[in-house]
């Protein structure tokens, strides 16, 4: 299953690449509309939950470990405050990274029992949040939308701050063409067009921060993506330049560390499920056998080979020289095999004569290889 959760209990309808290019656009304008408000080195966070809900909490929180884009911890927070009698809320200061960072605005409306516990982590039924790209000098306004939807649109002097949103109804559509589907080659094919359609969408977007977004959704082992996406990481060089986009950019940024750490371990993991990886863990051990299987058939044959011209060459020879090739092998002298078998000594030097002869070898220790 494609989990897309919409944290900000935001409704997005899916929309094609038409009304896409015309939300880009209208951004675009209102970056330039709102560029004229900025401070020196000061940030301006804004906005309306809704009219007249006075003495909402709203926190502020950074979020520098990508793996936690999808919940909330006391950990991230930077600061909070209220919302005065319309509903408005404002954090200003000069505290902010002068780069991009990741942040959210998280609107907690949970009750008093779940207060010290459930909204921390996201599960209050009443959270409303929103993730943005931000730096020190951005002035940023998340007006409330139609239907009075909060924390769902973003109007900012940052030309990528509203890049998660974007990204969001992508996901949707894409969670869209797999549900329409369930079939194997429906899946297939749609994760091939998915994981170009939103690299590609991250890398011309110019902002990695946007990039570990879509990543962080497309390796997330909850989701359907996980299979492919460790066929893709040994397909394709996105991850790698992606690593070097980061270092280029964040080179001391925590994330950074941690997005090439999980990318090498990936990559590890990828290897080892690969066919070709498998091929060569059964290959090695096969041949491994089939070496030692080889050497005993050799040593087999070449002992078979062996007994046949040993049962050829006895074949070839008296009872009496067969006598004497025993006496030879247990390391007698001439003059002990005549004492032994009542014969001259001139006589066993005729025997090994015409045992030199039929088994064309010329010494004693050539009849030993024969024979032992």
């Amino acid at each position: 299953m494609i989990d897309v959760p919409i944290s900000r209990n935001c409704k997005h309808f899916v929309t094609k690449s038409a009304n896409f290019i015309d939300q880009n656009a209208t951004n675009a304008q209102n970056n330039i509309l709102f560029s004229c408000l900025i401070a020196s080195s000061q940030y301006k966070f804004e906005g309306q939950i809704a009219d007249q809900q006075s003495g909402k909490t709203i926190y502020l929180s950074i979020i520098e470990d990508y793996r936690k884009f999808g919940r909330i911890s006391m950990e991230q927070i930077l600061k909070k405050t209220t919302t005065d009698s319309l509903g408005y809320f404002k954090f200003t200061g000069d505290n902010l990274f002068d780069e991009n960072r990741v942040y959210r605005i998280h609107l907690d409306d949970c009750s008093d029992a779940s207060a010290n516990s459930e909204h921390f982590f996201g599960s209050c039924e009443y959270n409303k949040n929103v993730l943005f790209i931000a730096n020190n000098n951005d002035t940023i306004t998340f007006p409330t939308s139609f239907a009075n939807e909060v924390l769902c649109e973003i109007t900012s002097t940052n030309s990528k701050s509203a890049a998660f949103l974007n990204i969001d109804i992508l996901k949707e559509e894409m969670a869209f063409d797999f549900s329409e589907f369930r079939s194997a080659a429906n899946k297939k094919l749609n994760s091939k067009k998915w994981f170009k359609t939103l690299q590609k969408y991250g890398e011309n977007l110019n902002e990695p921060l946007a990039e570990l977004y879509i990543f962080d959704f497309l390796s997330d082992k909850r989701n359907e993506t996980y299979a492919y996406y460790l066929k893709n990481i040994e397909n394709t060089n996105y991850y790698d330049e992606l690593g070097e986009r980061l270092v280029v950019k964040y080179p001391n940024a925590s994330f950074t560390e941690l997005y090439l750490n999980d990318i090498a371990t990936d990559q590890q993991v990828a290897n080892r499920n690969s066919p070709s990886s498998n091929f060569w863990q059964w290959l090695l051990p096969a041949l491994l056998i089939l070496s030692i299987l080889l050497n005993i058939y050799i040593i087999l044959r070449q002992r078979r080979h062996s007994q046949t011209l040993q049962n050829q060459s006895l074949a070839k020879l008296t009872e009496q020289e067969n006598n004497i090739i025993q006496q030879i092998l247990e390391n007698k002298t001439n003059k002990e095999i005549a004492a032994i078998m009542f014969i001259s000594v001139s006589t066993v030097k005729t025997h090994i004569n015409n045992v030199y002869k039929k088994l064309e070898i010329s010494s004693r220790d050539e009849i030993k290889q024969r024979f032992q």
